[in-house]
């Protein structure tokens, strides 16, 4: 049922594609036949209007302008911007021209070329004398450029929308999974809860039996761990508070967890506890999440053999935490996308561990997190960049 659904999905959504670019298509080639219409139009008046100067023209100075036959062709055609000049080129009339144009002759030049470009100029020829002759050069008219520019400010003004339509619609789409996410991990946390308190009980009985004491209190981090994990998937989606801690403490308690842990052909190298402390504002509970997300990645990239280092530094502005492995590495293609939900190079697993490193990382500590090296067969670093506080 689900594959039918997609299928219809895909199906409606290359309708609304077809059908866009199909309205858009005809309003181009409507509004196109309109402008070639108005087009011809207005050579037509021009032309009618230059014929009309030649039947009752009798100034040589041009007086013609004044009579009223002309008067009122010319009239009909206000909106069309023209120059009219003598054979030499010198103006004798000129409409919607501004006069910086017609007082300069560069720009009036260049003017009479976009004219020319745009219509053939029109002789007006007198009858008295074929070798003295007025030409009108005229342009588009305001009407008619804004006829060719519509059909494209109007596909423009639909893909803005369907672009601001899409965006709306991945947004609510992206809500709805975060809320989806937040609602299990609020659920695991519930479900967690009843079997972490019964554990608790079994811990304290086995504390007043004659069991080895070393086993009880490796089983009691190991729970005390677990209702860590607890209490971070109870915090998904809540308000995460930060508070100022010291960075090299933090990550130095989730490393002397994982060195109990891991396979003896694995070293685990740690040096935040032989430098200055530097200090964050962090919440706990989800950095060490982070923290151990990396470890365990880098632990599996082992595949139980090798090193992973992990290392704090600092400038003046940033604290800088780095987990290093001599893995198997990766390509440099998938640098950005291994923090892509979903995304995943094991066989088991639904790749969400390094996405929500990341959510936590950018969204909640407005810090970076990214690989900074990595080469297939060579290993991998990965960098979390926090914002440093000082101690007031």
């Amino acid at each position: 049922m689900k594959i039918r659904r997609d299928i219809f999905s895909f199906r409606n959504r290359v309708v609304v594609i077809v059908v866009g670019i199909t309205l858009g298509a005809i309003s181009l080639l409507y509004t196109n036949n309109m402008a070639h219409r108005l087009k011809e139009k207005e050579q037509h008046d021009v032309a009618l209007w230059a014929h009309a100067m030649e039947r009752v023209n009798r100034d040589v100075m041009g007086g013609a302008m004044e009579d009223p036959l002309v008067a009122d062709i010319m009239s009909t055609n206000n909106n069309i911007p023209f120059i009219i000049t003598n054979e030499n080129l010198e103006v004798i009339n000129s409409h919607l021209i501004p006069d910086r144009i017609i007082d300069h002759p560069d720009l009036l030049r260049r003017q009479i070329d976009r004219f020319t470009e745009e219509n053939t100029p029109l002789p007006v020829r007198f009858w008295w004398n074929p070798e003295h002759y007025h030409i009108i050069f005229y342009g588009k008219s305001a009407l008619l450029k804004s006829l060719y520019w519509f059909p494209y400010i109007q596909i423009l003004v639909v893909t803005t929308f369907i672009m601001l339509g899409f965006i709306a619609f991945r947004s609510s789409k992206h809500d709805e999974q975060n809320r989806v996410w937040i609602g299990l991990a609020k659920e695991t946390a519930h479900q967690l809860g009843t079997p972490t308190s019964s554990l608790l009980g079994w811990v304290e009985f086995l504390r007043s039996q004659p069991v080895d004491p070393t086993a009880v209190e490796e089983m009691q981090k190991d729970l005390a761990h677990l209702m860590k994990i607890v209490d971070r998937f109870s915090k998904i989606g809540s308000e995460t508070p930060l508070a100022p801690a010291n960075i090299n403490e933090v990550v130095g308690e989730s490393v002397m967890y994982f060195r109990k842990r891991i396979p003896r052909n694995v070293r685990l190298d740690y040096n935040g506890l032989a430098i200055a402390p530097v200090q964050a504002n962090i919440n706990t509970a989800l950095f060490e999440w982070v923290v151990e997300n990396l470890m365990k990645n880098s632990l599996d990239a082992l595949q139980g053999h090798g090193a992973i280092d992990v290392h704090i530094s600092s400038d003046e502005a940033h604290v800088m935490i780095d987990v290093r492995d001599t893995g198997k590495g990766i390509p440099k293609s998938n640098w950005k996308r291994i923090f892509e939900p979903g995304f995943t190079t094991k066989t088991r697993g639904w790749g969400l561990g390094l996405s929500l490193s990341r959510r936590i990382i950018e969204e909640y500590h407005q810090g970076r997190i990214a690989v900074i090296d990595s080469e297939p067969g060579r290993g991998t670093l990965i960098r979390i960049t926090l914002k440093r506080i000082f101690e007031g």
